[in-house]
């Protein structure tokens, strides 16, 4: 049998970036392989659906599945963690460790699945695969402080919340890394746009003004992120993602104060950012039209508007309906 295709990047003596090249397009959804004398470990394993993916991308870095003695998941939305429970029937001792409040879902994804459904209907086998359930035996609870030893280096979870409740980072102190998950945002290689990631049902932009200022806070060097590849830590990075987060907030606002529907405040944010998203590629690559729309394309990959209008919907419904008032 032929091995998928394979796109792999050796950042570090110990760590890899696995493209999990999520329906075809590279560059979209990242997994993140630790190496060390005590078994592999991976940060995040992306989608059921690009399993196969996954594993060939292991075998590429010359190592192989069975040696997984570690997955680690930020957050268990079906982009981070649909993976986990497939994965397992390759890597026999692999533990998972996940947040205990997400931990759950992976034992029993039936609502997981019921929830995403509602947001993808008949699209959901061809975008996510099948998730199956994880054994309650083989997950480590996670959360704030809990340090695991992966090779050489320590991971400290740091309960993360705002885009998920159940969201965890892992600080890397020793390297002044983080494995922030969806947290610090999506920014995809090789353009310098920040863009929130906002799907329901957990959207909190109090909590996650909160987490976004405690990373900062950490004064990382760099941010491996999964929305995609290693990035720089610096303030700029924060502020846009903070700034655009509120942005976004208030033309949800305006939109829903005057009626719209999901559709149509999706259609608000993409006439707000897609042009910006065009402009900063053509400014980061060679400039060329086409760049650009490809750049537009990748970010709905990563992290598409109406799921974004949905879950801020959700949080002014649920958190402020005060400011739904005209």
């Amino acid at each position: 049998m032929t091995e998928p295709a394979t796109r792999v990047k050796q950042l570090a003596p110990d760590l890899w970036l696995l493209d999990t090249l999520f329906q075809g397009v590279p560059g979209v959804i990242a997994s993140y392989l630790l190496t060390g004398p005590d078994g592999l470990a991976l940060v995040d394993v992306g989608s059921a659906v690009t399993l196969d993916t996954l594993l060939a991308s292991i075998r590429a870095t010359g190592h192989q599945p069975e040696e997984l003695a570690h997955i680690l998941l930020t957050h268990i939305h079906l982009d981070h963690a649909g993976a986990t429970g497939p994965l397992l029937r390759h890597a026999p001792h692999a533990r998972v460790y996940a947040h205990h409040i997400g931990a759950p879902h992976l034992i029993n994804p039936d609502k997981l699945i019921e929830s995403a459904t509602r947001i993808y209907g008949d699209q959901m086998g061809r975008l996510w695969g099948q998730m199956l359930p994880v054994p309650e035996e083989r997950i480590s609870l996670l959360d704030e402080g809990v340090e695991v030893r992966v090779g050489e280096r320590t991971l400290r979870a740091l309960y993360t919340p705002g885009h998920a409740i159940h969201h965890v980072a892992f600080h890397d102190a020793a390297h002044a890394a983080i494995f922030p998950g969806d947290v610090a945002g999506v920014r995809l290689e090789d353009i310098a746009y920040v863009r929130p990631p906002t799907p329901p049902p957990d959207l909190n932009l109090e909590d996650w003004t909160a987490s976004i200022e405690r990373l900062r806070a950490l004064r990382p060097e760099t941010l491996y992120l999964p929305h995609f590849g290693p990035t720089a830590g610096s303030d700029s990075h924060f502020d846009e993602l903070r700034d655009r987060l509120f942005a976004w907030g208030e033309i949800v606002a305006r939109g829903m104060r005057e009626g719209e529907n999901d559709q149509r405040l999706a259609a608000d944010l993409a006439a707000a950012a897609d042009p910006e998203v065009a402009q900063v590629a053509a400014m980061s690559g060679a400039g060329a039209a086409g760049d650009a729309e490809e750049a537009v394309q990748r970010y709905e990959l990563a992290t598409n508007y109406l799921m974004s209008a949905q879950g801020y919907m959700r949080y002014y419904k649920k958190v402020h309906p005060e400011a739904l008032a005209n």
